[in-house]
């Protein structure tokens, strides 16, 4: 499903809407659209655990009964886990930062943490990538609050006895955006690592980065909103 890009699962969403019989809103004009606001969809190319979405109805329905319905809808490997009634303000607002799990197969640990440290301790570093505009230089290292090697509590995905480092990584969303393959990029050009075989990288988290570095749930205002009522 990491192959899958961001279009052809809104493709495959708004077909689950239909199958499952959502009374969905549409927006006014003469091509009307279902109101479905995405937030910050991960690149193709990279597995998620956190992708967030908000979609209008026409009717009040029940959030776990909604879930159910459309969880069933999609195909294995895209999982509603949870719907929430929206409160007040936008999701996309309750989002100012991702954390990212990147696997790094036939990388030794030791290898990947003085790339990590120097890249760290390095005040710019200076990538290059494609954007519609054309080639593009920015600094890779201001958007990431946090980056380090961690200890293999868990296999890595398709763990075959080879070495693999992982890393933990924060990156807050700031314009343009630098994703995982930017600060991979980054620990290339301070430190020469490059992994013989492509990275395995995944989300685990969106939210709102607070001053600890842990990241708030966006929908954590919304439960608690239901849970004082």
């Amino acid at each position: 499903m990491r192959f899958t890009s961001h279009r052809d699962f809104a493709r495959a969403f708004e077909r689950a809407l239909l199958r499952a019989a959502v009374p969905i809103a549409y927006s006014q004009g003469f091509t009307p659209h279902p109101k479905i606001s995405y937030a910050s969809a991960a690149p193709t190319g990279v597995g998620s655990e956190a992708e967030y979405l908000e979609i209008g109805l026409r009717a009040e329905v029940d959030p776990e009964m909604l879930r159910v319905a459309l969880d069933a809808a999609l195909s294995p490997g895209l999982d509603v886990l949870e719907a929430v009634v929206a409160g007040e303000g936008s999701l996309a607002d309750r989002i100012d930062a991702s954390r990212w799990r990147l696997e790094l197969p036939e990388v030794e640990p030791a290898v990947a943490e003085a790339a990590v440290k120097r890249f760290a301790g390095t005040a710019e570093v200076l990538v290059e990538r494609m954007t519609k505009q054309g080639r593009r230089s920015f600094d890779a290292r201001a958007a990431v609050t946090h980056i380090a090697v961690t200890e293999q509590s868990d296999p890595p995905s398709g763990a075959d006895g080879a070495p693999c480092a992982i890393i933990d990584l924060v990156v807050r969303q700031v314009t343009p955006a630098v994703r995982p393959d930017d600060v991979l990029s980054g620990l290339r050009v301070v430190a020469g690592l490059e992994p013989p075989v492509p990275p395995r990288v995944t989300r685990l988290a969106q939210g709102t980065l607070t001053e600890q570095g842990e990241i708030v749930d966006p929908l954590d205002a919304d439960r608690a909103a239901i849970g004082g009522r």
